[in-house]
């Protein structure tokens, strides 16, 4: 077993979601897919709720701000003209979101849906996080150790704390940030090249990471 030995001096585990903690292919084949799917459903099944109202202002504002891109699909406004208007307006939302993610953009706008969407879906049992084996039981034994443990990530915040990628940048950005580096090799990740391999410390699984005695 290769072991990573974490300096005395660190009392924070930041992690990745994306090809960390989380198969790649979860995120890629269940999280997205599911809200390009179920959006139009979605939306109709909350259109009067607050919450989904302010979802679509925000979107519909983040339209205009784009309005100067090719493709983009803009939001018109209600006038109370009844349910013909209602499904102009889903399916104009619809659209805009299916374009966004087409795009693969990360705007403010579209992950505050996206992880309302994923809220509800988790809530009612339709979606399920999923975890490398290793993960919660070495969340369990950094916490055990009085370590406090983060996650980042580019999604919402409603997402992170939903589900809970890996990419050598991130690796780059962590240590430029003054961090200590250990990087994550699970199957389905990019590959790393020569360099990245002899520079980096890699580790393959959480219970590699060596905590220093607290005694």
């Amino acid at each position: 077993m290769v072991v990573f030995a974490v300096p005395a001096e660190v009392a924070v585990i930041l992690l990745d979601i994306e090809g960390t903690t989380t198969p790649i292919t979860y995120v890629k084949d269940t999280l997205f897919p599911y809200i390009r799917d179920n959006v139009k459903e979605y939306l109709c099944a909350h259109w009067e709720e607050e919450e989904c109202q302010q979802d679509i202002s925000l979107l519909r504002k983040q339209a205009e701000e784009d309005s100067n891109l090719e493709g983009v699909v803009p939001i018109p406004l209600e006038t109370g003209n009844g349910e013909d208007e209602v499904e102009q307006v889903i399916q104009a939302v619809v659209d805009n979101v299916h374009w966004q993610m087409s795009l693969d953009r990360k705007t403010t706008a579209l992950k505050q849906l996206q992880g309302h969407m994923w809220r509800a879906a988790y809530a009612t049992g339709l979606m399920k996080g999923e975890f490398f084996q290793d993960v919660v039981p070495a969340i369990r034994k950094w916490r055990e150790a009085g370590m406090k443990v983060y996650i980042y990530s580019s999604g919402s915040v409603e997402a992170q704390k939903l589900l809970f990628g890996y990419s050598t940048e991130e690796a780059n950005a962590a240590e430029e940030a003054d961090m200590h580096v250990a990087v994550v090799v699970r199957p389905g990740n990019a590959g790393l090249t020569d360099d990245e391999k002899s520079y980096y410390s890699l580790i393959t699984s959480f219970s590699e990471l060596f905590l220093p005695s607290s005694t």
